[in-house]
């Protein structure tokens, strides 16, 4: 059973996603918050596997709610929702620790399949979105730190490989078959990858590659 605390500052928003969630027998919602700082104080208080977290409330926004959560330690993981005229927030909810975004207006069984990832350890980003949100910002992006050069000085010439396709947005079928190689040997270079580079997952993998510069923006 997978857990879900749905943060909204619009109940009818909450009334809907709980609607959606509730149809499938493996998810339970546990909680909803209206704001940020009650979003933090549910987390701690029900430890749900999900936080479906909305972006712009009043008082603590969803971008310091989700930094408290993630740097609090716990299993609880992020999952943002945004619109695309919302993607400086998003952005910014990643570098905060969120394993990944979706749009508002995803179809329900993206949504569903977006927090079931998440669950499951993996991250998501709404399709099509990597590219623009980092071509976005490419401005803000910040220099190489020594401990980044250090890292990814650590990793082989095949890592670097897969962690530059995991950057433009390819799953492990797809660089499975652009490398040639079984997928399951493709995630075994990804796991490695993260642990090597101080990544919880593919959404800070992305941000790591474009932070110190091995993929450019378009």
């Amino acid at each position: 059973m997978t857990t879900v605390l749905i943060v909204d500052d619009q109940a009818l928003q909450r009334l809907g996603f709980g609607m959606i969630l509730e149809q499938h027998p493996d998810m339970t919602v546990v909680g909803e918050a209206a704001h940020g700082a009650e979003a933090v104080r549910m987390t701690a208080e029900l430890r749900p596997d999900v936080v479906l977290m909305d972006v712009r409330m009043p008082g603590m926004d969803g971008i310091e709610a989700t930094r408290r959560i993630v740097e609090s330690g716990g299993r609880s993981r992020v999952l943002v929702l945004t619109t695309f005229d919302q993607d400086e927030y998003a952005y910014n909810a990643l570098r905060a620790g969120a394993s990944g975004f979706l749009l508002k207006h995803a179809q329900p069984d993206e949504l569903v399949f977006g927090i079931r990832a998440v669950a499951a350890g993996d991250a998501v980003i709404a399709p099509g979105l990597t590219r623009k949100l980092i071509d976005a910002f490419s401005d803000r992006l910040p220099g190489q730190t020594p401990v980044q050069q250090r890292r990814l000085s650590g990793l082989t010439e095949r890592e670097r490989e897969v962690l530059v396709a995991i950057a433009t947005g390819l799953s492990n079928a797809e660089i499975a078959a652009r490398l040639h190689v079984a997928e399951t040997t493709v995630k075994s270079h990804v796991s490695r990858i993260l642990t090597k580079i101080g990544v919880r997952d593919r959404v800070q993998a992305v941000i790591f590659a474009y932070d110190t510069g091995l993929v450019r923006p378009a």
